[in-house]
């Protein structure tokens, strides 16, 4: 199995942005966080994360790094980048990927630093590169290994004298690079225009993705890391808005979370005890039609008043 753990990462998140106006892209927001953050949480494991760009604020410790000369172009970003990194594999994307996951990520790693098939198999990669669901490869959706990246840079600078403004493309022809397919082009959407802000901005609204992007929006904002299970919670919701009163539901929650922090506790275990808890209290009340709890005329011997 394949350490994901020794890689760096590479953002790049310069640029002129023309498209939008020239606006600071990587600063935009998408569900509350801005686009470099989103980039950010989906490559917590990198050892050293390099931002190359102006500096701005970010959601977790990174280096800050300019290329020479600023604005140059995504190869001379990718070497200023690179100027920072020391494990194998280093991970290069773009600061513009709001729906990038840290799924995606380990999938690109792990075609990446995919070992030789034997004496007479295929050799290591180079890299891994997503494809989106149009067949194109991304070169800024990526895993490479350090040591022929680094060479080929060094061969570009030696025959061009200079990287500012050359394309990524050609360097990448020169790479041996598995394909990750990414059929939907969700992961490799990247946000380039005011239309395809607008795009993200709604697609996350939509009714199957706002409860999961809410939450981790929230997570991100608290600093927290724990697991949620949405369905458990809603159904302990449901229960206590139901069986206790309405406004027992956030209440409810918010102790279920408390308690987790606290005591370190399962949250769907807990979820499933307080859930117990509102459906016995429940059944204590009266029956809806008018009668008494089961058994309370017997239970103390008292006729009921006529």
């Amino acid at each position: 199995m394949s350490d994901h753990t020794d890689h760096d990462a590479i953002v790049l998140a310069g640029g002129a942005a023309r498209r939008l106006g020239g606006a600071d892209k990587p600063a935009l927001s998408v569900g509350g966080r801005p686009l470099l953050d989103r980039v950010l949480a989906a490559c917590p494991d990198a050892a050293i994360t390099v931002v190359v760009g102006p500096g701005r604020p970010a959601v977790r410790a990174v280096v800050h790094a300019l290329e020479d000369p600023p604005g140059g172009g995504p190869l001379a970003a990718l070497e200023a980048g690179l100027r920072h990194t020391t494990a194998p594999t280093v991970l290069v994307l773009s600061a513009d990927l709001p729906f990038l996951t840290p799924a995606t990520v380990r999938t690109l790693l792990t075609e990446a630093t995919r070992p030789a098939a034997g004496d007479d198999g295929a050799p290591s990669p180079d890299g891994a590169v997503l494809r989106d669901g149009e067949g194109r490869d991304q070169p800024l959706v990526a895993a490479y290994r350090t040591e022929p990246l680094r060479r080929l840079l060094a061969l570009l600078r030696a025959e061009r004298g200079d990287l500012a403004g050359l394309p990524l493309r050609p360097l990448l022809a020169e790479l041996a690079l598995e394909r990750v397919p990414d059929a939907t082009s969700t992961a490799s959407f990247d946000c380039d225009t005011w239309e395809d802000l607008s795009a993200a901005r709604a697609r996350i609204r939509e009714h199957g993705n706002v409860l999961d992007e809410w939450i981790t929006a929230v997570k991100a904002e608290l600093g927290i890391e724990l697991d949620v299970d949405t369905t458990e919670l809603l159904d302990l919701a449901r229960d206590a808005a139901h069986g206790v009163a309405r406004p027992a539901a956030p209440l409810t929650t918010f102790l279920i979370g408390y308690a987790a922090g606290q005591q370190g506790g399962d949250v769907t275990e807990l979820a499933r005890r307080a859930a117990a808890l509102a459906n016995r209290w429940a059944a204590e009340e009266p029956e809806r039609d008018g009668g008494t709890a089961a058994g309370s005329g017997a239970s103390t011997g008292t006729k009921p008043a006529e």
